[in-house]
């Protein structure tokens, strides 16, 4: 006899096909995954890496919110709350501190992998200007997740940080308050560096993703073997004479 499938996997199915009829989802599916990949390209998967390592912070960052307080008096017990008592919390934790980690040293290896293949020539210049922003705000989300913790070590490093920060001209003092959202680390900062953590950095960083991702499956994986695009077209030709009009209209 055969097996009858589970009533909701055929709900499923019945949604799908109802869907797929009325906005073609398998077409637009296929549009979106079907990018050219030369047979010469190695891109050793570093970029698809560092994406997946994206989700899973994300993932975990969002099971830390659940339990973390982002206020100097209650930042530190909150860690220990879920290193300790929070089930399974010491492992999101940990996966979330060393993907953190793995993150930024996959972003700056498919960085380099870009740039000692050439894939940053054109047409792809603008990919690469957009790759260079993702390493910005990873290293960003590295930076103001480090405080969080609200220890020693986080509010000395972010001291230091921060007074780097101020030893740029010009502009140095305005850069270190505006970080610090005043003149010494406080509580300001902490809710300020929460906030850029968990809101704004993610934010900027999906959308950016989203139009890298835009630019690759427009452009195609780059070729080694091939050489790039010339650094101007070459000038078109021009006619200018009335003997030359006439030349081009008896041809």
């Amino acid at each position: 006899m055969q097996e009858r499938a589970p009533f909701y996997s055929v709900w499923a199915l019945r949604a799908w096909h109802w869907l797929d009829k009325r906005y073609a989802l398998q077409r637009l599916f296929h549009a979106l995954v079907d990018v050219p990949i030369p047979r010469t390209a190695r891109t050793l998967y570093l970029g698809g890496i560092t994406l997946f390592l994206f989700f899973v912070q994300a993932v975990t960052g969002i099971l830390l919110t659940l339990y973390y307080r982002p206020t100097p008096e209650e930042a530190y017990d909150s860690i220990l709350f879920i290193m300790n008592d929070v089930r399974f919390g010491w492992l999101i934790r940990s996966i979330h501190a060393w993907g953190a980690n793995l993150m930024i040293l996959f972003c700056i290896l498919h960085m380099l992998r870009v740039f000692f293949q050439g894939a940053y020539k054109a047409p792809r210049e603008m990919t690469w200007v957009v790759g260079m922003l993702l390493l910005i705000i990873t290293l960003g989300f590295g930076f103001t997740g480090y405080l969080l913790p609200w220890d020693q070590r986080a509010f000395w490093a972010t001291t230091v940080g921060t007074e780097i920060a101020g030893a740029i001209p010009v502009v140095g003092r305005f850069a270190m308050e505006f970080l610090r959202g005043g003149p010494e680390i406080s509580a300001l900062t902490l809710s300020r560096f929460f906030g850029t953590h968990v809101l704004a950095l993610p934010v900027t960083l999906a959308a950016l993703i989203l139009v890298h991702l835009v630019m690759i499956h427009q452009q195609g994986l780059s070729d080694p073997t091939e050489p790039a695009w010339p650094a101007s077209d070459p000038p078109k030709e021009v006619v200018t004479s009335d003997s030359q009009r006439e030349d081009v209209g008896e041809h």
